[in-house]
């Protein structure tokens, strides 16, 4: 016989058994769902590069967040397609833009639901950058109290976390500068701290027009192959006044995750990407995988990792799994 006095499938003898043993568990509350606001009313369209996802007018998105609410989940972050589009990216703090339309909106229609307003310049710009341009280079000062202006105007339609995803240098500092001398002290930044210049954005940027015009996003977003430089970011955006940290993509930088969490005594979240969900609903499709197994898989392991709060296009569908 052998000597195995501690024998772990013990533990695994039943579904109870592992329930009561389980280290890590993913909760609705967990959860932000991504929504995609367009011009118009009653539109809602089906986003072909995102299936499950659709572009919505305000009224619509108001419905979809209703539904999201019913549903548990504690926050929306609104995406926009403007009515137009300059070099500076104006239609960003335009008050009567879809964004701020529908931050008011669900604001007013559901009170108890977080909105989160991405704070960028890609989808509003003619050059699809995060910033001014000069002569094809993107400047990071000049850029910045324009990004400081979206973060107030979208505070000003009522949205209770602004979240920076354009990776310029201060930013955060600015943000936080402006909200304060506006009188939105309580107004989070749930900063996009470690972004990465991925591959992963594909689907994301169809369906919010916002493929850069030339070149690409690599002189301001990080190099896949930096482990060190998140820290040094995010410790950078702690310093300015960020209140919740992100790393972006989730599921190829679940190291960092990590680090994340051992270093910085601070909430973490994670965007669950579009080519990572466009990946999962394909194979779906097609019947390679479980889709929701695969999906609870994938996002409890951003759980473990370290992560507590996920922007995912799955919340919907994991928020009635979990029922």
């Amino acid at each position: 016989m052998l000597d195995l006095t501690y024998r772990p499938r013990r533990l695994r003898t039943s579904a109870a058994m592992r329930s009561l043993v389980r280290e890590t568990s993913l909760s609705v509350e967990d959860l932000i769902y991504p929504i995609f606001v367009v011009p118009g009313e009653g539109v809602r369209e089906p986003i072909e590069s995102l299936p499950g996802q659709y572009h919505l007018s305000v009224d619509e998105a108001v419905k979809m967040a209703k539904e999201v609410h019913a549903l548990g989940i504690l926050g929306v972050e609104i995406f926009g397609i403007p009515t137009y589009k300059d070099e500076q990216g104006s239609s960003a703090w335009d008050m009567n833009q879809p964004v701020q339309q529908a931050i008011a909106s669900i604001r007013k229609e559901v009170p108890e639901l977080v909105v989160v307003g991405d704070v960028c310049l890609c989808q509003y710009t003619s050059t699809g950058h995060c910033g001014c341009v000069e002569d094809h280079e993107v400047l990071n000062d000049e850029t910045l109290p324009l990004l400081a202006k979206v973060a107030v105007s979208q505070a000003q339609a009522g949205a209770q976390i602004v979240a920076p995803s354009d990776m310029m240098d201060g930013r955060v500092s600015a943000i936080r500068t402006a909200l304060d001398e506006a009188g939105f002290t309580n107004v989070t930044i749930m900063s996009y701290a470690a972004k990465y210049a991925s591959a992963y954005y594909g689907p994301f940027r169809d369906a919010v027009h916002s493929a850069p015009e030339f070149g690409d996003r690599k002189g301001y977003q990080m190099d896949p192959a930096n482990r060190l430089e998140a820290l040094r970011e995010i410790e950078l955006d702690i310093r300015e006044g960020a209140d919740i940290i992100m790393i972006k993509p989730a599921l190829s930088y679940l190291d960092i995750v990590r680090e994340a969490r051992d270093n910085f005594d601070m909430p973490l979240a994670v965007y669950n990407v579009s080519g990572e969900y466009a990946m999962v609903k394909t194979a779906a499709a097609q019947g390679l995988i479980d889709e929701k197994r695969i999906v609870l898989e994938t996002l409890t392991s951003m759980k473990r990792a370290g992560a507590k709060i996920i922007i995912t296009y799955h919340a919907i569908d994991v928020a009635r799994w979990l029922r």
